[in-house]
């Protein structure tokens, strides 16, 4: 026998259930125990992603340990040797119909009128383990509802059955303890104190653990029935890509729950995510295609509004403007901006369009607010559960997961308090896991860099970048030994990506790392992954490397590297760019340097935009596309791991709204061109073959597994495609690809290798790789000036939420948050008004004392309501300086 079938044997105990032998792990609970081998004990209180506590009783079952059989409850005892147990016993059965009853003394038997009912646990349990009748003829207690406990959640006291999954939750897995047990006896009960709303970011998970009707969601109270609803697994477009069920009645969706992936989410959502559906079937949808007219109704180019037309007069007149741009400009003279939000389908057919017959590789899916994409797609790649795992160590480099990954903080949370995952955080002010971090080393910002080096160095002679010797050996101790995964991000927008770039680059230098990067927008690693970035093509790899493979594929290749964002805008408002196309962006709002986006506005000839609803951005275009958002098409989603799940469309889209794959398909055509797309289908196909990071990554084998699965693929599942183009497939002869193509800049041969019949052969790419840049130079800090962060944070004034009616309100109004020393030594009255005056322009804020803010920091939110801080930010200074004074 195998050592490691021998431990699997001591990891195990037989135990008998109901005269059945069962094999169960050692210190399994029994409830669970009993579930794998088919055999359901009911509970309320017990859920398999919180700690057992054993309130309700409902799971008692008769267990002989060796000394007889006694009551026992399953959810706190677990499986021993030889273990005994009844779930069908007269005594068990006694015991259940006990329980139910007491719980039934004061609960409303109004079941047809109550949310809940349908799918309520005590309902099915009653009908299922109750007495049938009640014995008790007293009055019931009565209480005032609803209450609104949350701006989303709704509690019904007189519901409660006191199960304590809403308040474990709250305190143990958010750790947002704001909502308890009060009062005592009879009169005990779930409330909230007056001075302490149930403002979480998590709360909606509270109703989806709750087993009855005590706690209610506003956006989906007494909406429908549960046998009403059409319910699909999808996945959320969100970086994490968070597993849920879309429910749906009548075409509409009506409810998103969280699935309990083992990889991702365990279950849990943000209320962001969970009530983003309403955004869905909002009025503001734009449902036709919009161009620019008169007030009359007539279509002019030069006309002051948006008025709609067809779908032909819209392609046709997008179609001229690229081909006009392309005439008068060469390929350079267009652009790409955008693309997070879609799908990776949808990704790979703009990238198609743009890259393989406009010919420019000026396309990029991050806004200004982003990461070098050769850092995001070169680094050997981390899983969220590999994160999370006792025994390694997490370094955060510029994020903070409560702000922006809401799923992810509460797995790091999770490791940090229960396995003893050390989590160092080194970031320019304090974040969300801060309570509970090992190290906090609040670098100066723009000395990310600096301090990283000195972390991975281990003995630095004095401070560095703002942080103390002390504190960065203290911290280099907790890495000594230890896996280290690094999740980095853009922390802030008010000093550009190098200095986080540095401290990447300087972690990679540690003998055993890897990187889970953590970019905020939807499906971003998706559209990195295929080619939405300048100098890289679909699958991970670059356009040097690629550009053979992808010749003998597509028309063209762009020969020369493209322009990112901020390269566009300052190339539009040189009129060097003369057609700009958003997809699913809004530059003038997420854009850290509004100032340029409106000068590229201003100068570009012709602005085409798809996208949900008009925006600050889209009621500039020319030309405006309606596209199918999330639960309105089918295709894939790549996460922050490179996990790759299928989407599901739950509804149809708004009016004659298309999906993004259709709109560019139309336009190629248009153009003279054929993508050669039917469907979603045959855009994977496509990229299972083409995209060296995709191969073996087959529709079939991502919706056979319930987590999909990350790429690239172990070499034992990928299947055997060779290393050249199939002829049949639509290989290119040696003539095509002999072809010279004008890519904006100076052309080069192509000189194929060819077999004996003619067709090209042309090895497959490699992955990208990530080569570290020189460091930036450390900019020493104004003494009379502090240092800009101005961060994101989950919710603000982004179009999604602005139209979700139970989010609308939920951002914090604009402030400057400052330490408490800054506060008093400046002559800022905390809540008193601060000016801040930067190269960019200036701002009236209100400051607010924050001790996360370290000192020499303002810290301000961006797209917050009540101002733009777009308007002191200049993206082209590696840091902002402000001065911040009273008004």
């Amino acid at each position: 026998m195998s050592a490691l079938e021998d431990t699997a044997r001591e990891a195990s105990v037989n135990i008998v259930v109901d005269g059945m032998e069962v094999v169960a792990s050692r210190d399994q609970l029994l409830i669970d125990a009993c579930e794998a081998v088919g055999i359901y004990i009911p509970r309320f209180c017990y859920h398999p992603r919180l700690k057992p506590v054993g309130m309700c009783r409902m799971c008692l079952v008769e267990v002989d340990t060796g000394r007889g059989p006694a009551l026992q409850p399953s959810c706190m005892i677990s499986c021993a040797p030889d273990m005994v147990v009844s779930t069908e016993s007269e005594a068990t059965k006694k015991a259940q119909d006990g329980v139910l009853e007491f719980l039934l003394i004061n609960h409303p038997l109004d079941c047809p009128i109550c949310d809940k009912g349908g799918e309520c646990p005590l309902q099915d349990q009653t009908m299922a383990y109750g007495p049938g009748e009640s014995r008790f003829v007293e009055e019931k207690r009565h209480f005032e509802k609803p209450i609104p406990i949350s701006e989303t959640v709704y509690l019904d006291r007189e519901r409660c059955i006191l199960c304590d999954r809403c308040t474990r939750f709250a305190k143990d897995v958010a750790g947002d303890p704001l909502i308890h047990f009060i009062d005592r006896g009879s009169q005990t009960e779930v409330n909230t104190f007056p001075d302490e709303p149930f403002s979480s970011y998590f709360s909606g998970n509270t109703v989806q653990l709750c087993p009855v009707g005590a706690l209610t969601a506003k956006p989906y109270r007494f909406k429908a029935r549960p046998w009403d609803l059409e319910e699909l697994t999808s996945t959320l477009p969100n970086p994490t890509g968070d597993r849920v069920n879309i429910q749906t009645s009548r075409n509409e969706v009506l409810r998103i729950q969280g699935v309990d992936s083992d990889a991702v989410n365990w279950g849990w959502l943000t209320d962001k995510d969970r009530f983003s559906f309403e955004a869905i079937g909002h009025p503001d949808r734009l449902s036709q295609p919009l161009m620019r007219g008169q007030a009359d109704g007539s279509l002019d180019p030069s006309g002051d509004e948006l008025i709609a037309t067809s779908w032909s007069q819209a392609i046709d007149a997008a179609a001229e403007a690229l081909r006009s741009a392309i005439e008068h400009g060469g390929t350079a003279a267009v652009g790409f901006i955008g693309g997070a939000r879609l799908t990776n389908e949808d990704q790979y057919a703009w990238v198609k369009l743009a890259k393989g017959v406009l010919g420019t590789d000026n396309v990029d899916a991050q806004i200004g607010d982003g990461l070098p994409a050769e850092l995001v797609v070169g680094l050997p790649r981390a899983t969220i559960e590999e994160a999370c795992r006792p025994g390694g160590a997490v370094v955060l480099v510029g994020v903070d997961p409560k702000e922006e990954h809401g799923t992810l903080y509460l797995r790091l949370r999770h490791a940090v308090l229960e396995d003893g995952l050390p989590v160092i955080e080194l970031n320019a002010r304090g974040t969300g896991l801060s309570p509970i971090s090992a190290a906090r080393l609040h670098a100066r910002p723009g000395d990310e860099g600096a301090v990283a080096r000195a972390l991975v160095a281990g003995s630095v002679p004095d401070s560095v970048g703002g942080v103390a010797q002390d504190q960065i050996e203290a911290a280099s101790a907790l890495l000594t030994g230890r896996h280290v995964t690094v999740i980095f991000g853009r922390g802030s927008l008010a000093h550009q990506a190098g200095p986080v770039v540095d401290a990447v680059a300087a972690f990679a230098t540690l003998p055993s790392v890897s990187f889970l990067p953590a970019l905020r927008r939807g499906n971003v690693h998706g559209a990195l992954d295929l080619g939405m970035a300048p100098g890289l093509l679909p699958g991970r790899t670059t356009l040097e490397d690629g550009r053979s493979w992808f010749s003998s594929a597509w028309d063209q290749v762009p020969l020369v590297r493209g322009r990112d964002t901020a390269e566009m805008l300052e190339a539009a408002a040189d009129g060097r760019i003369e057609t700009l196309v958003l997809l699913g962006a809004d530059p003038l709002g997420d854009y850290p340097d509004r100032a340029a986006v409106a000068s590229a506005f201003d100068k570009v000839s012709n602005l085409i935009a798809v996208d949900l609803f008009v925006n600050d951005s889209t009621v500039e275009a020319d030309v405006v596309f309606p596209a199918a958002g999330f639960a309105e098409c089918t295709g894939t989603h790549t996460n922050m791991e490179g996990r790759i799940t299928s989407l599901r469309q739950a509804v149809t889209p708004p009016g004659t709204a298309r999906s993004d794959w259709m709109i560019a398909s139309e336009l190629a055509i248009e153009l003279g061109a054929d993508l050669g797309f039917d469907s979603v289908e045959s855009i994977w196909a496509e990229i299972e073959e083409l995209c060296p990071a995709h191969a073996g990554a087959t529709l079939e084998l991502i919706d056979a597994l319930d987590d999909g699965v990350v790429i690239p693929l172990p070499d034992e599942l990928v299947a055997d495609r060779g290393d050249e183009h199939d002829p049949d497939a639509g290989a290119a002869g040696p003539d095509d690809a002999a072809e010279t193509h004008d890519a904006g800049g100076e052309g080069e041969a192509f000189d194929p290798v060819t077999d004996e019949a003619g067709y090209v052969e042309v090895p497959m790419p490699p992955l990208a790789s990530f080569t570290a840049p020189e460091p930036v130079p450390s900019i020493p800090p104004d003494g009379y000036a502090l240092r800009l962060v101005a961060r994101r944070r989950l919710y603000d004034e982004g179009t999604l939420l602005e139209h979700c009616p139970s989010m609308v309100g939920l951002a914090d109004r604009a402030r400057v948050e400052l330490n408490p020393y800054d506060l008093d030594r400046l002559g800022v009255g905390d809540g008193g008004d601060a000016r801040l005056v930067a190269k960019a322009g200036r701002l009236v804020l209100p400051a607010v004392a924050d001790p996360a803010v370290p000192r020499g920091v303002a810290s301000v939110t961006f797209r917050s309501p009540g101002a733009d801080v777009g308007t002191i930010i200049d993206a082209d200074d590696l840091v902002t300086d402000v001065r911040v004074d009273t008004p």
